[in-house]
């Protein structure tokens, strides 16, 4: 097929949002960079990042193999004192205060995948994941966001997607396409997320179940041909990613009078 060469129509941010300065008491520098993932500590497969993550007893295993002891040993005593006084407690739990210091304890490669582990052992609900995300550091908001999936079984949480959406932050925008977004996101909503990722530079495989939400999508397929063309009319190169993503529009042609499996826009 012949693609189109393209400017995005899609509302973008001019600037990455600043970390929360409403941050833990002692909270470490954010931790340097470390190699985004659909799951701490996983890497996607090319086209298929999946919907469904590794389950959280198989995390830390693999977390508490790769640490080494004075790290283990950390980590261990901060899951036993989020498990003993989960939930929310005053203006900050003890539990909120270890997340401050995983990437200090554990190291930058491990810190989310820890984070994640204290939010479970901690049992942080809905109402207190919001709390450590508006008030967190961007890498306690990052840790949050690859939590949802493991913690929150309806849409609740979905306004923190959305607020990582906003951002050009892109390991925050990683992290906000995750299976929780595929789950979860309406269809206007995840087209945009899509979009999103092709203006920042986030590569579509870090877009959990991009395959199974976008095949026959036109919807989709229109918005990616207009950011293609407004691209091209400015000079600018198309993403690759585009290209992509347009095939997977492609794979299935629904027939004529059948409801769109995504929905249509309005």
């Amino acid at each position: 097929m012949t693609h189109p060469r393209a400017t995005p129509t899609a509302r973008t941010d001019s600037t990455p949002d600043a970390p929360s300065t409403e941050t833990h008491p002692d909270s470490p520098t954010p931790d340097p960079p470390a190699p985004d993932s659909l799951a701490p500590g996983t890497a996607p497969t090319p086209g298929t990042a999946p919907s469904t993550l590794p389950s959280l007893t198989g995390l830390r295993h693999r977390l508490t193999s790769d640490l080494d002891p004075a790290a283990r040993a950390w980590l261990e005593h901060a899951l036993d004192e989020a498990a003993a006084h989960p939930g929310i407690h005053g203006p900050i739990s003890v539990w909120e205060l270890r997340l401050a210091e995983a990437g200090r304890r554990c190291g930058a490669a491990h810190a989310d995948a820890a984070r994640v582990l204290i939010l479970d052992a901690a049992r942080a609900g809905t109402d207190a994941l919001t709390r450590v995300y508006f008030q967190g550091t961007a890498d306690e908001r990052r840790a949050v966001l690859h939590a949802l999936p493991h913690l929150v079984s309806g849409p609740g949480a979905l306004p923190l997607v959305e607020d990582a959406l906003r951002t050009n932050d892109t390991r925050l925008l990683t992290a906000a396409v995750g299976p929780y977004a595929a789950r979860h996101l309406a269809p206007h909503a995840w087209r945009h997320a899509v979009l999103k990722c092709l203006f920042t530079g986030v590569p579509v495989d870090h877009v959990a179940d991009l395959p199974g939400r976008a095949r026959g999508d036109g919807e989709l397929a229109r918005m990616l041909a207009d950011y293609a063309a407004e691209r091209t009319a400015a000079g600018r190169p198309v993403p690759e990613d585009l290209h992509r993503v347009l095939d997977l529009t492609e794979s299935v042609n629904p027939a004529p009078g059948t409801d769109h499996p995504h929905g249509k826009e309005s």
